[in-house]
């Protein structure tokens, strides 16, 4: 970490962690990062350039245009931006990854993840694949909605990520979207804030009009679509959240977390431990100990999604073990589903050759064609809109020409 403050904490808090597992590792903090580079066999990146200074650039400057983002970091004004900075930054790691250790292992879990996964494979021989929660946490979901037991479930998912669609899924063997639309069926559940549907709504919309239910939230999914935040009245509706009530909760949220974990590190109390469902260390392990695993990867679109364009950035299931991380064939998507991945797939594209060629003109271009953005602004709207963050955001983004 290049914030030494930060680092310090964290390292700390890595230690109490590895004490109380009683895990036998060693632990290096450095602020060089060719340092900690050096002879990695693994490097996982999660960062945020710009720290939350720029993200509130990323969310106040477009809602001022109408453009109310939910989260920012996908595609839309927010993604595209969050993209550039993260993408100037990761590039610079992979070039040193490239120079130390280019075998290698890049787990990338940085957002926008299909468009960075993308550019670090366009610009980079390194070897990634990019990691996400979102699929397991929605098959949960899933599994909740239909009252079954997670260990009873089957599915298959694909698509591209915050966007990937369950063309399958089963209840011991069965098809379960039949009971999955029948318990959405019920209006009272969308009346009862317990009830997790209460939430869902712009999710449960698309899957009654596509048939496949989708794998990111309804407050992110809604972002990439130019149907459910067009006013107010619709983010109302939908149960969606205003890019001012994202960077309240998104800011309190950090403040709770660290003041809770400042206090362990200072009190010496104990971190409540327990076993991730993050994919990070369930592909390590395969890898080092060959024991086959099965996870949800972004790779290369090598032809596995083949109504998806070939060398973009696909979500599919890949198995893992010590020869590597293998992603699996899938065929065509239902094509009213593969159509919506397109939509987005078109601004991923034209992001990634704005940080390839460092573009200010494929900046406003990746914009021009978003769907939410271009739902709610003209042409010259779209240029100023570009123009002010590319101004507000100067200092973040010095490699651009």
């Amino acid at each position: 970490d290049i914030d030494k403050d930060r680092l310090e904490f964290t390292a700390r808090l890595v230690r109490i962690a590895a004490e109380q597992s009683k895990a036998e590792i060693r632990i290096y903090a450095t602020t060089d990062r060719r340092e900690a580079l050096k002879d990695a066999d693994y490097v996982v990146t999660s960062i945020r350039a710009g720290g939350m200074e720029a993200t509130r650039l990323d969310l106040q400057i477009p809602a001022r245009y109408g453009v109310e983002q939910g989260v920012g970091d996908t595609i839309g004004p927010g993604g595209v931006f969050y993209g550039l900075r993260n993408g100037f930054t990761l590039l610079e790691i992979c070039r040193d990854i490239e120079d130390l250790y280019p075998d290698a292992l890049l787990l990338n879990y940085t957002n926008p993840m299909a468009i960075l996964c993308w550019a670090i494979k366009e610009s980079t021989k390194v070897k990634v694949v990019g990691l996400c929660h979102s699929i397991p946490n929605t098959a949960h979901l899933l599994a909740s909605y239909i009252g079954a037991p997670l260990d009873e479930i089957s599915y298959l998912a694909a698509g591209i990520n915050h966007m990937a669609w369950f063309i399958d899924f089963r209840w011991r063997g069965v098809d379960a979207y039949p009971i999955l639309r029948e318990k959405l069926s019920d209006p009272s559940i969308y009346d009862n804030p317990a009830h997790p549907a209460y939430h869902d709504l712009v999710r449960i919309e698309i899957f009654k009009a596509l048939g496949y239910y989708v794998s990111e939230s309804g407050n992110h999914l809604s972002e990439y679509l130019p149907y459910f935040r067009k006013n107010i009245k619709l983010i109302e509706k939908y149960r969606v959240l205003s890019s001012s009530r994202r960077l309240e909760m998104q800011e309190k949220a950090r403040l709770m977390r660290d003041e809770k974990l400042s206090k362990i590190v200072e009190e010496g109390g104990q971190l409540p431990l327990r076993r991730s469902g993050e994919y990070c260390a369930q592909i390590i392990y395969a890898m080092e100990t060959g024991t086959p695993t099965k996870i949800y990867g972004n790779v290369e679109n090598t032809g596995l999604v083949t109504n998806l364009p070939y060398g973009c950035i696909v979500e599919v299931p890949c198995m893992v073990d010590d020869r590597g991380v293998h992603p699996c064939y899938i065929g065509g998507l239902p094509p009213q589903c593969a159509a919506l991945n397109r939509m987005n797939i078109s601004v991923q594209e034209l992001a990634v050759k704005a940080i390839i060629e460092r573009s200010r003109e494929g900046i406003f271009q990746s914009l021009l064609v978003d769907p939410l953005t271009s739902s709610l602004l003209t042409i010259d709207e779209i240029r100023r809109l570009t123009e002010e963050m590319l101004e507000a955001q100067s200092k973040y983004l010095p490699q651009l020409r």
